[in-house]
């Protein structure tokens, strides 16, 4: 599916199903670097099961126009005028790392537009080391390599995975390979400048979830704790033993967590 957002065409997937505005919608937000594929497997189950599915490619992403966006305000306003254009009018927002920042700053922004939000992997603040940083800014390939090391729990590396033949570690090197050049600078930039997630957090009113993996490098769980303590009306669900990636780690687990 494609939508012309503030005048540039994005890219949408909606998990097999084709986008039906009079049922429930959800909104599933990818993390720094990612696209739409990242939510392949929740995405077709939400679609199949009551909902309709909107995961984008954000701004200069995937198959998305438009160049990247600098702040996490910039991507909530984009993501509430996603769902005006798809004629949604409101929705409940998944997001996963950087997209967990973006749910929580549209909801805060734009209550009449989001009905509940899930927050994967999150953080406040969400600090990235200077190390990525200036790695992401050469557009040094050590920047994937970080991304996909840290952010895969111990049992990654060892398979396992819960979809079969998806090999965990060099699947989201890929992913991370295909975005253009300044692209997880820009993302990562934008998580990092980020400082308004907890103020924005109490002033959520609609449901949230928190989930987060007990062996996640990148945004800790205290951290995805204190997120969860911020928000008035809000589940903490943790993931023994998972690293950052939950999607591919965890699928099974993530969706169980969404259902509750």
């Amino acid at each position: 599916m494609r939508l012309l957002v503030d005048g540039n065409e994005v890219f949408i997937g909606t998990g097999g199903r084709d986008f039906d505005a009079g049922l429930p919608a959800i909104v599933f937000l990818h993390g720094a670097g990612m696209d739409h594929s990242v939510w392949a497997l929740l995405a077709r189950a939400f679609a199949h099961h009551g909902h309709s599915v909107l995961a984008p490619d954000l701004p200069g992403h995937g198959r998305s126009g438009g160049a990247p966006l600098a702040s996490i305000a910039a991507l909530a306003d984009w993501t509430a005028a996603l769902i005006e254009a798809a004629g949604a009018g409101k929705a409940r927002l998944v997001g996963h790392s950087m997209g967990s920042l973006i749910a929580l700053e549209t909801a805060a922004r734009h209550p009449g537009k989001v009905t509940a939000i899930a927050l994967i992997a999150t953080a406040a603040p969400m600090r990235v080391s200077d190390d990525l940083l200036n790695a992401a800014k050469a557009n040094d390939h050590a920047a994937v390599d970080m991304i996909d090391l840290w952010g895969h729990g111990y049992r990654a590396s060892m398979g396992g995975s819960q979809m079969p033949g998806l090999w965990m570690l060099g699947d989201g090197e890929r992913l991370l390979e295909r975005s253009g050049p300044g692209v997880i600078f820009a993302d990562l930039s934008a998580c990092n400048d980020y400082a308004d997630a907890l103020a924005a957090a109490a002033q959520v009113r609609v449901p949230a979830t928190v989930v987060v993996g007990s062996r996640d490098l990148m945004t800790p769980a205290r951290s995805a704790k204190a997120v969860a303590a911020a928000i008035p009306n809000c589940r903490l669900a943790l993931i023994d033993g998972a690293g950052h990636m939950l999607m591919s780690e965890r699928p099974d687990d993530v969706l169980a967590a969404l259902r509750a």
